[in-house]
């Protein structure tokens, strides 16, 4: 009995060393799995994981908003807010006068070469005459007739009614990129550009509190402004206002020396009326810039399609006056800073991401609904690198779609290229695994090790 005792000790012992020599082969065999990006996270909190849960708009801009929206009595209100939704989400840009040009050149030579092929005895000025009313037919039919959005109070509460909450959910998403890579940075000042109801204000005093002690409200539109004071008192006039230091402006400051730590325009570059003056509030914007700034437009291709020409006109484009010389770099959503991918893919789909709310309680509006919005963020400071070498992190620009024991992700890499990327245990760590299957649409996930079985390009 002793030495059958004594033989299975013996026999779990080798099992044991046996085990033991396995798992250091593996660890030869998968160095990568030893790399410590998770920086003591568990997986489902990774430092990628940037995404927010279920946002609900805070308790006292709710109540306020709500009591506005009831004392307005806007008739058919549904109606209304379903409208302006429709309205605001299929918005273009406005078609600048040399694209214009461009197009009625390009349209009056075809429309001319085909009226010279069969014009038979026609008088030549008779034909021109006819090219160009057909030009101008043909411009009035297929060109985007953008109109400004002018908000009076009823259309101001129409707007609450339809945009506060989802405006609130995008911004306040793109800020939480800002909070979870630079725990550290604690903004003082903020400036809002097209401040709206003040969403802007509401998402950063959520994020940053306790630091912010100054934040400058900037709307040309005077009942926009009021509404959004109201919003801030609790539609109270006697109230002291929920969030101190709170200033509205109708220009920005004319001082360009004048900067503020955070610098924000959210849905607002798609309401300037031009190319030029989107770029000349761009470089205005990035001059009052000290840290970070945040523009945020809707998940469209018009809205994508405006974000990277900010992001040319900031990375490319020198400015004749500079008081600031610190050099642009983009912070997010890109990691990288060559052409952006989704612009070369055929057909061409925008970047954008999704965040989940909860609207406003009204009618027909109580169940959870999804923000659809395109982001960037440009910083004068080094953006954070990640601290283990041979680490890169690529964008999620898809959801994540798992499989047995695989995942499949679809990311923008910091090559500049679009990769559909197999993720599994195997190939890639169980670390590098488990972070792709926590991780979700608009995370950043680390890739450590490129095989060219589970690589493929966009288009595959």
């Amino acid at each position: 009995m002793a030495l059958r005792t004594y033989g299975a000790c013996a026999l779990c012992q080798k099992v044991s060393v046996l085990r033991m020599m396995c798992r250091g082969m593996s660890a030869t065999a998968h160095p990568q799995s030893q790399v410590d990006f998770l920086k003591g996270e568990v997986h489902k909190k990774h430092p990628g994981v940037t995404n927010l849960k279920t946002l609900h708009l805070p308790e006292e801009l709710q109540m306020a908003a709500r009591s506005i929206i009831h004392s307005a009595q806007v008739d058919r209100l549904t109606d209304c807010t379903r409208k302006l939704t429709n309205i605001l989400w299929s918005r273009k840009r406005a078609v600048d006068d040399l694209t214009l040009r461009q197009r009625a050149v390009r349209l009056e030579k075809e429309l001319w070469d085909k009226a010279i092929e069969n014009r038979g005895d026609i008088d030549e000025e008779v034909v021109q005459d006819r090219v160009r009313k057909k030009v101008f037919s043909e411009l009035r039919r297929t060109t985007y007739h953008w109109t400004p959005m002018k908000y009076d109070e009823e259309l101001g509460v129409v707007y609450m009614a339809a945009r506060l909450a989802g405006g609130f959910a995008a911004v306040r998403r793109a800020i939480n990129e800002i909070k979870k890579r630079d725990p550290s940075f604690a903004p003082q000042s903020l400036l809002d550009f097209g401040s709206g109801l003040g969403t802007v204000v509401w998402a950063s005093h959520s994020c940053w509190g306790d630091s912010l002690k100054e934040m400058v409200c900037v709307d040309s539109s005077g009942p926009m402004n009021v509404l959004a004071e109201r919003l801030l008192k609790g539609d109270d006039e006697t109230a002291e206002p929920h969030i101190k230091h709170v200033y509205f402006r109708q220009f920005l400051p004319v001082s360009p020396k004048v900067q503020f730590d955070v610098v924000v325009a959210a849905f607002t570059l798609s309401e300037l009326p031009s190319m030029k003056e989107r770029e000349e509030a761009v470089f205005t914007l990035w001059r009052k810039t000290s840290s970070y700034l945040v523009l945020v437009e809707n998940g469209t291709k018009d809205g994508h399609q405006i974000l990277m020409e900010a992001r040319d006109t900031l990375l490319k484009k020198q400015e004749k006056t500079v008081h600031d010389t610190r050099p642009a770099s983009v912070f997010a959503p890109c990691p990288h800073e060559l052409m952006c991918p989704k612009l070369a893919t055929e057909p061409t789909t925008p970047c954008n991401f999704l965040q989940r709310y909860q609207p406003l309680p009204l009618r027909g509006r109580n169940e959870q609904q999804t923000e659809k919005f395109s982001y960037l963020i440009l910083t004068r400071t080094e953006p954070p690198q990640a601290e283990t070498e041979g680490v890169d992190w690529a964008r999620l620009v898809a959801p994540v779609q798992c499989r047995t024991r695989h995942v499949h992700c679809r990311m923008c890499c910091p090559d500049g290229q679009l990769q559909h990327l197999v993720v599994t245990a195997r190939k890639h760590s169980r670390d590098v695994y488990r972070c792709a299957r926590n991780s979700d649409w608009g995370d950043q996930l680390p890739i450590i090790q490129k095989d060219d079985d589970d690589v493929q390009t966009d288009s595959e």
